[in-house]
Order: C-alpha cells, then sequence, then structure tokens
C-alpha cells in the first residue's frame, strides 16, 4: 500500500465533514464532537440513519463483488473512501482476483492519516491511495493513470458521495467527466440519498447538514436515473439499497424492515459513446 501524496492537509475539526459523520453512524472512532453532533441530530430526525449507513456499505460490498466476479473487472477506482472499515473494498475485490488494482480517492485528511496503516492488499495486486476532491476530475485521472490501466475496464465508485455535490456544483458534469474518461466494459456504481420515500423528513435533514456546513442533496429517482445516461444499467436496475442483489450479501442482514432511502445502481459503459 502506498500513498500517492504524503503531505495531507491540516484536519478541521471546527466543522463537521462527511466521511466523519459516515464513520460515527457506523460505529468508527476516527470523528469529532462537531461530527458527533452532527450525527446525533440527524438520528433525532431519522431514527434509523445508522441502519442506512450500514445498507450503503453493504451496497458497495455487494457491486464490489458483482464487479470482480461476474463483470470480471480487475480495476477499481473508488472516490469519496472514507475512513477504512473492513472489509474495504480491495479485500473484497482482491479475495475474488488477488491482482486487483485499487485506487482510494478522498479530500479527508484524516482519511489519509490511516490509509498507510488499514489500506494493505495482497502483494498480488496494487492499493493505493490519493488525496484529491471529486470536484477535481482532472487531477483524479492524472493520479489513476499511475496506478490503473486505463486502458482496461475500471469499477468507478462513487458510493454515497454525489448527494453532497449540487448541480449548480456540476455534479452530472463532474460523473461524466470521469466516465467518459473509462474505456468500454467500466462501469459505474453509485448510491444516493433521496426523498421519495419521506420527502418531509429528508428536507429537514438537508435543512440540518446545511447548518453544520455541509451540502446535502436528495435527489429523486429520475435524477439519480441521469447520472447513468448513455450507461448500460445492470439490472435489477436503480432501486432501493436493500433490493440491489441482497443474494450477494455475505453475512449481512440486507432486508431488515425500515425503508433505507438512498437509491443504488451499476451501469456498464458500452462500445458507444455517452450523449
Amino acid at each position: 500500500m502506498a500513498a500517492t501524496e504524503s503531505a495531507p492537509p491540516p484536519i478541521d475539526t471546527s466543522r463537521p465533514h462527511p466521511a466523519r459523520v459516515y464513520d460515527w453512524f457506523l460505529g468508527g472512532k476516527d470523528n469529532y464532537p462537531v461530527d458527533e453532533e452532527l450525527g446525533r441530530r440527524i438520528l433525532e430526525l431519522e431514527p434509523h440513519a445508522r441502519r442506512s449507513a450500514h445498507s450503503n456499505r453493504s451496497f458497495m460490498h455487494r457491486a464490489t463483488r458483482w464487479s470482480a466476479a461476474e463483470a470480471g473487472i480487475r480495476q477499481f477506482l473508488d472516490i469519496g473512501t472514507g475512513i477504512p472499515t473492513e472489509p474495504n473494498l480491495h479485500q473484497l475485490a482482491q479475495a475474488t482476483t488477488p491482482d486487483a488494482r485499487v485506487l482510494y480517492v478522498d479530500n479527508d485528511p484524516i482519511v489519509l492519516a490511516h490509509a498507510e496503516a488499514l489500506l494493505r492488499g495482497r502483494p498480488e495486486g496494487v492499493t493505493q491511495y490519493a488525496q484529491a476532491d471529486v470536484r477535481e476530475p482532472h487531477k483524479i485521472l492524472d493520479q489513476a493513470a499511475r496506478v490503473l490501466d486505463l486502458r482496461r475496464p475500471v469499477a468507478l465508485s462513487l458510493i454515497a458521495l454525489m448527494h453532497f455535490i449540487s448541480d449548480e456544483e456540476g455534479a452530472y458534469e463532474l460523473v461524466d467527466s470521469l466516465v467518459d474518461a473509462l474505456p468500454a466494459g467500466s462501469c459505474l456504481v453509485l448510491s444516493m440519498i433521496t426523498g421519495d420515500y419521506d420527502p418531509g423528513t429528508m428536507e429537514r435533514a438537508v435543512q440540518t447538514y446545511a447548518a453544520g456546513g455541509v451540502t446535502l442533496v436528495a435527489r429523486s429517482h429520475a435524477e439519480v436515473a441521469r447520472f447513468f445516461t448513455g450507461l448500460e444499467v445492470v439490472e435489477p436496475g436503480i432501486v432501493s439499497l436493500p433490493e440491489w442483489h441482497p443474494e450477494l450479501a455475505v453475512g449481512e442482514d440486507v432486508q431488515g424492515d425500515a425503508p433505507v432511502p438512498l437509491y443504488a445502481g451499476v451501469g456498464i459503459k458500452p462500445s458507444t459513446t455517452r450523449h
């Protein structure tokens, strides 16, 4: 495991960061009081928020297994990695394909601080980390070209990330620029918050995140589907997290009782270009 950049920026503990709030929801220790405070406010609005976080993590597990075993993909670009929580994406991919190459990308310096110690891959493969923001697609692709062979299929993972990027910031264009740089046979793995199931609660959650200085955009099914324009969406389509191939879960309670307000999907890039 190697980090492609070694000098992390200072950790800002005065404002919550989505990666650390997510870590708190998952029961992790790598978060600060400001992150816990926002997490607790969200739990007051949505008591099932912890289950949603675990369900999202499980989707990542299933989608990675599918990408490696069913799609035969051996390269993974995971943007918005978050604080390492085992099993990590590279462990899942390399369990199926030991020589899988993985590049993790995140903009939170606390993730970089833990990357060297926690993201250790199989010796047959490659596991590296880059400090960058999804708003910097050219920087990410430059880093990716040093680790991955961008002439061969890549699984691009944007797990619970793009709902922190507004349309005004170019959310769709950012995803397009990343997918357009990948060859045919690559896939987009994406999960995203939605207000379709409970608009009132989600709107209050958006406002709570905004009060903490964090942008949160809840998108409809049609708006999530737009990210997959030009891609061949894998069955069962763009669905609520627990509905995406629950048979691929290993030792996880995928279904549960409470609704999960996130859509998930996987799309394959065909030989023709996106429009």
